[in-house]
């Protein structure tokens, strides 16, 4: 069933609060890694492999993630997840040892992950219903929701222990989930009105062709994953020894890339719809290149940091018109294969920018972000009219 306008709407608001839920309790949990740290007792190199866990987790899933779907419907298997992720971040400050941390965030990862694959595939079906690029709306939900996430963290952090807000976070997580939830399990999985014959979450087997572009759009979300993880790790380090940044305002650095990329994605919609998604693709790449490249190679701190802010919002609809086209070529197993190679950009990302600073200089290293833009750019214009 296509749906009624109201179900549509409100299903497009439940799916809403859940992508910012997710950017809401990750964020919530990030800030409170050094405190975690300290609590286990754990050295860099043994947090460096117990976080691991998280992507870890979240890899293993996935793929796993897509069938479920399949079988059962996004709207089940989002409302399960988004349960198992809210009781699983109350257990890291629970741990005292970084093996044990490792074990549960492997769990978290693991909820992470699947959350991402179901709820994306969701937003899939309804972007097909609608037939309105709307993808990056539900992408920026999350920019939000991570954003405020942060920001409390970093307001209570002084006068809560990690135990006691991860654990409000955990009620928070659960009564949104029941609330959003209800909705969405009221509501049937909408159909693209050109395909009434049967429901988009149902299972798609794609031929080579299909696997081939579906794998493709997964390259373009590595590249845009790529960056967003590089810069996470390392923007600070670079405006603070590099450009001579103060700590307050090296800290600034990836705020204003992850404020560019919010920006970038609520007003996703207007720009696919004026521009069509290849052309966002390659002006999306294009423009995070030349911004990189500034980030990089800027004599100042100011020019870096506009340089961070242009590469956030080129960057910015990169990965949600990659998953939503994988979608819909392949169900929820495209969306998986899509997220777990953007997945596995984000793990790249950070450990490959440390052995190249190694190697050669940081500013040299962050370059790299540029030239995986600047691929993501090339790979949508070469693939255009196989894409279409």
């Amino acid at each position: 069933m296509r749906g009624s306008r109201s179900d549509l709407s409100r299903l497009r608001i439940a799916l809403t609060v859940f992508f910012a839920l997710d950017g809401f309790i990750f964020a919530g949990w990030v800030v409170r890694i050094p405190a975690i740290k300290e609590r286990t007792g754990a050295s860099a190199s043994a947090l460096g492999l117990a976080l691991l866990g998280v992507s870890a987790g979240a890899v293993i899933t996935m793929m796993l993630t897509g069938r479920l779907c399949g079988r059962y419907g996004t709207h089940r298997v989002t409302v399960a997840c988004a349960v198992l992720l809210s009781l699983s971040v109350a257990l890291p400050p629970l741990t005292h040892s970084a093996v044990a941390l490792g074990t549960v965030l492997l769990l978290f990862g693991a909820a992470y992950g699947s959350l991402n694959v179901a709820f994306n595939s969701a937003a899939v079906d309804l972007v097909a219903t609608l037939r309105r690029p709307i993808m990056p709306s539900f992408h920026a939900a999350f920019s939000l929701g991570g954003m405020i996430g942060a920001g409390l963290g970093g307001l209570v952090a002084g006068s809560l222990s990690p135990v006691r807000h991860l654990f409000g976070l955990t009620l928070i997580g659960l009564l949104v989930t029941a609330v959003a939830g209800r909705t969405l399990l009221r509501i049937q999985p909408p159909s693209a009105p050109e395909d009434t014959t049967h429901q988009p979450s149902a299972p798609r087997r794609p031929n080579p062709r299909t696997r081939g572009l579906v794998i493709t759009f997964g390259l373009i979300a590595l590249c845009t994953a790529y960056g967003e993880g590089a810069l996470a790790d390392w923007s600070a380090l670079h405006l603070e020894h590099d450009l001579d940044a103060a700590p307050g305002v090296a800290a600034v650095g990836y705020s204003c890339f992850a404020l560019a990329m919010t920006i970038g994605r609520l007003t996703g919609t207007r720009l696919l719809e004026r521009l069509g998604q290849t052309r966002t693709l390659v002006g999306g790449g294009a423009t995070a290149a030349l911004g990189m490249l500034l980030g990089a190679l800027a004599p100042s701190v100011w020019a870096a940091l506009l340089g961070f802010m242009i590469t956030g919002l080129g960057l910015a609809n990169l990965f949600p018109v990659a998953v939503e086209r994988a979608g819909r070529l392949a169900g929820p197993d495209g969306v998986a294969i899509a997220s777990t190679l953007g997945y596995g950009g984000m793990l790249l990302g950070p450990p490959a920018i440390g052995f190249m600073a190694d190697w050669f200089s940081l500013p040299a290293a962050l370059t790299s972000v540029a030239v995986l833009a600047a691929t993501a750019a090339a790979i949508a214009l070469l693939t255009r009219r196989a894409a279409g």
